[in-house]
């Protein structure tokens, strides 16, 4: 048999009702294991470059720049 043909699910026991069959796909489905999670949006807060600190400013007025936004 191909890849293409070779069933996904096989029933052994051949007293199963179709109800049986039914649940035991809706089981197995909700499991997943299709695809791979998408990956989560890193957070600004974990951002690398909010770890390296910029540069202080210095010369005349640097305490008061040291308070602005840059």
């Amino acid at each position: 048999m191909s890849e293409e043909s070779t069933p996904l699910l096989r029933v052994v026991s051949p007293g199963a009702t179709p109800e049986e069959v039914a649940a035991l796909v809706a089981v197995l489905s909700a499991l997943g294991g299709g695809q791979p999670e998408a990956p989560r949006p890193r957070s600004q807060w974990a951002a690398p470059h909010r770890a390296v600190r910029r540069t202080l400013p210095h010369g005349r007025g640097a305490w008061r720049a040291s308070g602005l936004p840059h």
